[in-house]
C-alpha cells in the first residue's frame, strides 16, 4: 500500500488559482499510477485527472479540462493538481489515489487502491 497525505487545498476567489500537492510514502510511487478526484456535499465522487508511472501520459475529465493540470515529481514521490480559472462548482474535497494494478491513467475509482485524507477546496464567488 502507498501512504498518501494532501495539502495545499483551501478559499479562493473564483478565478484564482491552487495547487495542490499529494506526498506518496511506501511502496514504490514511481511505478503506479495516480490520479485526483474531488467529492461535493450531496454527490459521489468524481473523477478529475490521473497520471501514467512516467509522467507523459494524462487523462483528465472534460469539466476541468484545459484548467487543471497533473504532474508528478517521482524524485520527491509527489503528485500534484494545479488548478486555475476556478468556479464554484469546484468546490470539493479533493482526493489523492494511487494505483497498485495501472501503469498508465485510468478514470475508474476501481481502478485505485489507496486513497488520502482529502484536502478542503472551497472556491467563493
Amino acid at each position: 500500500q502507498v501512504q498518501l497525505v494532501e495539502s495545499g487545498g483551501g478559499l479562493v476567489q473564483a478565478g484564482g488559482s491552487l495547487r495542490l500537492s499529494c506526498a506518496a510514502s511506501g511502496r514504490s510511487f514511481s511505478s503506479s499510477a495516480m490520479g485526483w478526484f474531488r467529492q461535493a456535499p450531496g454527490k459521489e465522487r468524481e473523477f478529475i485527472a490521473s497520471i501514467g508511472w512516467r509522467g507523459g501520459s494524462t487523462l483528465y475529465a472534460d469539466s476541468v479540462k484545459g484548467r487543471f493540470t497533473i504532474s508528478r515529481d517521482n524524485y520527491k514521490n509527489t503528485v500534484y493538481l494545479q488548478m486555475s480559472s476556478l468556479k464554484s462548482e469546484d468546490t470539493a474535497v479533493y482526493y489523492c489515489t494511487a494505483s497498485s494494478v495501472k501503469l498508465m491513467p485510468s478514470s475508474r475509482a476501481s481502478d485505485f487502491s489507496s486513497w488520502g485524507q482529502g484536502t478542503q477546496v472551497t472556491v467563493s464567488p
